[in-house]
């Protein structure tokens, strides 16, 4: 078959099926409603002969006050969750010297992120380990981990899904807190929650 006779194929192919979709158009148009759609245009809004409060003229919540009973039932709007409940959230989870388990002070703060988490599929966050300065870099590194990967755990176990949580170390490179007394070497010992 030659070039031009393939093309003219084609456009006949097309023809016809871009006719048969006006048809169907037409048809589908003929089909419509017999009811006039501006039969109300004149007329103004219905009047409302019979409304019912919201919580009833007798304070039940139910009927409107005369004995009879609405058919509809009341509408109860609860307002989005706050866009600020993350903001308000504790983001860091501080150990105890030498120490990768998550303490009980922190479980109400692991919670709240378990909720958002659980309630934002396609959130994802990560937990970041650190150390205080005293041991040896490696040693720290591997802390620092195992405390982040014990707050990951803590979320995975409350329903988070293990995609949505990365954890990694940064041993004692990212100090918190400068100096080494107790009260500086208490804030570097964290796992620190990132959204991403």
């Amino acid at each position: 078959m030659s070039p031009i006779s393939q093309a003219t194929r084609r456009f006949s192919s097309r023809a016809l099926i871009m006719g048969s979709m006006s048809a169907m158009a037409v048809l589908l148009a003929a089909c419509g409603s017999s009811v006039p759609l501006n039969d109300n245009a004149n007329k103004g809004p219905a009047p409302i002969s019979s409304a019912t409060p919201a919580n009833g003229a007798n304070g039940s919540g139910i009927g409107n006050g005369n004995g009879s009973s609405s058919n509809v039932a009341n509408v109860v709007v609860t307002p989005p969750a706050s866009t600020n409940e993350a903001i308000d959230l504790p983001r860091v989870i501080y150990f105890d010297f030498d120490s990768n388990v998550v303490k009980e002070e922190f479980r109400s703060a692991i919670e709240g992120h378990a909720k958002r988490l659980v309630a934002a599929k396609n959130k994802k966050i990560v937990v970041e380990g650190h150390t205080d300065e005293r041991g040896g870099r490696e040693y720290n590194l591997a802390l620092g981990q195992r405390r982040a990967e014990a707050v990951q755990k803590s979320l995975t176990l409350l329903g988070v899904s293990g995609d949505q949580v990365e954890a990694v170390s940064f041993g004692e490179e990212r100090p918190a807190a400068q100096g080494s007394s107790e009260e500086a070497w208490a804030k570097n010992r964290r796992a620190e929650i990132k959204d991403r």
